[in-house]
C-alpha cells in the first residue's frame, strides 16, 4: 500500500512541476495523425535496417496496380 501511495505522490507532483513551467496537463488522447508522425520515422527506420523495405514497396506496387485497373 506504501508503495502506490508513493507513486501517486511522485506522479502529482510531477504533474504541478509541469503546469508550473506552462505545460499543458495531457488527457490521455492525441490527435491520430500526430500519432502516424511520432511512429512513421521509427517504422521506416526498422524497415530500412532489417530489410524489409523491399517488401513494402512490393505491396505498394501490387495496390497500385488494383487501383490503376
Amino acid at each position: 500500500m506504501a508503495r502506490t501511495t508513493g507513486r501517486t505522490a511522485l506522479r502529482a507532483q510531477g504533474h504541478r512541476a509541469a503546469s508550473a513551467l506552462g505545460g499543458q496537463q495531457s488527457s490521455g488522447t492525441r490527435h491520430p495523425l500526430v500519432a502516424v508522425a511520432m511512429v512513421l520515422p521509427l517504422a521506416i527506420l526498422l524497415s530500412v535496417v532489417f530489410g524489409g523495405w523491399e517488401a513494402v514497396m512490393t505491396q505498394a506496387s501490387s495496390v497500385a496496380g488494383m487501383l490503376g485497373h
